[in-house]
């Protein structure tokens, strides 16, 4: 089975795409996606870059029906505009990587994402947190815990490292042999690349 990175920040408004055909994709082309949360957020302001200037509305009004668009295509809903930008931003990514070590990350990232998406509920604050937890049986107080711990914060750390070393600049991309593929509409591409 060919591995593919999966790097990713639960706050990029595109990655709602992919988090949420990923496991079907990954069982129809028997890939591996290994999932990596990191700070696009950190990235992009060492860019200078803003995802959704409010003095270009017709590219922001754009991306939002974009994405509605797309998720139709794929088989879903998206309600947009959506909270955004995040309050919880590193909460969210912090709390998906201690997730992907446990065997609940994947699951949780898609339930905050579907909560963001079509019932507009922000992740990693109330109410969409407590909800997610109760749905993974999780102890939410615990789990913010040891989200927020330093150990796990290294980790979010050594993830957006690894994301500067690939030259990663935006959220989803997926690394495979050393190539860089950049947003949702390239998944398939990066998934042709590793079958070479």
């Amino acid at each position: 089975m060919s591995g593919i990175d999966f790097y990713f920040s639960i706050g990029s408004t595109y990655t709602y795409l992919s988090v949420t055909r990923i496991l079907d994709v990954e069982k129809e082309h028997r890939v591996k996606f290994n999932w990596k949360p990191f700070s696009v957020r950190a990235i992009m302001k060492e860019m200078n870059n803003i995802p959704f200037p409010k003095e270009k509305m017709n590219k922001v009004n754009y991306m939002w029906r974009d994405i509605e668009r797309r998720a139709e295509g794929y088989g879903f809903i998206a309600k947009t505009p959506v909270p955004y930008p995040l309050s919880e931003f590193d909460l969210a990514n912090q709390i998906a990587i201690l997730g992907l070590e446990k065997g609940w990350g994947e699951k949780f990232v898609i339930s905050t994402y579907k909560k963001w998406f079509q019932e507009s509920k922000e992740p990693a604050i109330e109410p969409s947190i407590s909800e997610v937890c109760k749905e993974l049986n999780l102890d939410k107080d615990k789990i913010i815990s040891k989200a927020k711990s330093s150990n796990n914060e290294n980790k979010y750390c050594e993830n957006t490292n690894s994301a500067r070393e690939n030259k990663i600049f935006g959220s989803p991309s997926f690394v495979v042999k050393n190539e860089l593929f950049w947003g949702d509409d390239r998944m398939e591409d990066a998934i042709k690349w590793s079958l070479k």
